[in-house]
């Protein structure tokens, strides 16, 4: 076992064992116990008591973080010619359409998000062993398949997240940066928290919201009160 750092051994102890955290403390002492050099990406992780095996009980959805991300999305457009003018005002950072399939048949995915329109996916299908694993496959569920191409971009810009619950029941979500305020990450994680508690399946049994861990990039995890958010 890997024997923790002086700076890692000074974060653990500031977190108390056995406390759950409401959102405002565990969004501070996230901000505390981040001492990296970078601007760390603030990480939520939500256990949901549901079978993500079964259909009826998938979690999957977008939300607006109202505080944005903090990270400079880059948006790839995949439009026909009379939608790019659109696309580019919007803030898209590559906008095109048979150019951008080529590069990426020949590996280039230096994106993080493609927005494209319903009469493209049929061109994007044969790159969907690129694109799937890497979680760009365009979809009309998650808003990046759309004729309002502008507003998708927009949003994307603005701090729209989609997230998807793992096979173990996990919705894992970065929801800003370690230089907001404590406020704004715990503006953000209220946001999400809420949205899945709106897209609770009917079909789940018991307790929805298991646990909460909040965490930074290299930082020990705090748990939060879920009864509390």
């Amino acid at each position: 076992m890997a024997r923790l750092t002086k700076k890692q051994k000074e974060a653990q102890a500031k977190i108390e064992k056995n406390k759950l955290y409401s959102l405002d403390e565990a969004s501070a002492l996230v901000k505390e116990i981040t001492n990296v050099k970078f601007d760390a990406s603030i990480d939520i992780a939500v256990r949901l008591g549901v079978d993500p095996r079964k259909a009826n009980q998938m979690v999957r959805g977008v939300v607006t973080l109202p505080h944005g991300t903090g990270k400079d999305v880059k948006v790839l457009a995949l439009v026909t010619p009379d939608k790019e003018a659109e696309a580019k005002e919007a803030g898209a950072d590559y906008v095109g359409l048979d150019e951008y399939l080529d590069k990426i048949k020949g590996g280039w995915t230096d994106v993080d998000v493609i927005i494209t329109m319903p009469s493209v996916m049929g061109k994007l299908g044969p790159l969907g062993r690129v694109l799937g694993p890497r979680g760009l496959m365009p979809n009309p569920k998650t808003g990046t398949v759309t004729m309002d191409v502008a507003k998708a971009v927009s949003d994307v810009k603005a701090g729209k997240i989609d997230f998807k619950v793992d096979k173990t029941g996990i919705v894992h979500a970065a929801i800003g940066k370690a230089s907001f305020s404590a406020d704004k990450i715990a503006g953000n994680a209220k946001e999400l928290i809420d949205t899945l508690n709106k897209l609770k399946p009917a079909a789940a049994k018991g307790v929805y919201m298991k646990s909460i861990y909040m965490s930074s990039t290299m930082s020990p995890s705090v748990q939060l009160d879920p009864k509390a958010v």
